[in-house]
């Protein structure tokens, strides 16, 4: 079976990409900073090249993967945002992550809420969920913003993960 090319998203101030090798310099610098403590980093440089290219393999196994977070107005790369799903995820999961110094304008909230509405019309998904560490309140509020619900009983690889649910017409059934 082969998989639809990735997408190229697009919102008012974003273009959501398909992730190039160019952009591995940006992800190996923040998977090895101190901001990765919340995706099980910070990552060694193999460390940080496995996750970038199971970012990519997930589109050819699954149909969905990563995009890479471009601002329209200037083209600069300030993120990431993905469906994660494997091993490691009891359910597909929708994440995001910004690079240092792109915090609060909005971009997590606006690409990961794009990327949310492409998986449920592309994948026909009854919902997704996202995994944060309790102590990153940073993305519960991006989880809060996008009407994502907090569910205690949803599985979860690791026990401390808070897991909050985004229902396709984002209210909770």
């Amino acid at each position: 079976m082969t998989n639809p090319p990735i997408p190229t998203l697009t919102t008012v101030r974003l273009i959501l990409r398909p992730p190039v090798l160019a952009d591995f310099a940006l992800m190996q610098t923040m998977l090895a900073s101190p901001r990765a403590q919340y995706m099980g980093g910070p990552y060694d440089l193999i460390g940080a090249w496995r996750a970038m290219c199971q970012d990519i393999a997930l589109w050819q196994m699954f149909g969905h993967g990563a995009l890479m977070v471009d601002v329209r107005e200037t083209g600069e790369c300030v993120g990431q945002v993905g469906i994660n799903h494997g091993p490691l995820y009891p359910e597909k999961e929708l994440g995001w992550l910004l690079f240092d110094g792109h915090e609060g304008r909005g971009y997590a909230v606006e690409s990961a809420g794009a990327m949310r509405d492409w998986a449920f019309a592309a994948l026909g998904l009854p919902s997704l969920v996202s995994y944060i560490d309790a102590p990153n309140a940073a993305s519960i509020a991006v989880a809060v913003k996008l009407r994502a619900v907090l569910d205690p009983d949803a599985p979860r690889q690791d026990p401390t993960d808070l897991v909050y649910r985004h229902w396709p017409d984002h209210q909770p059934n």
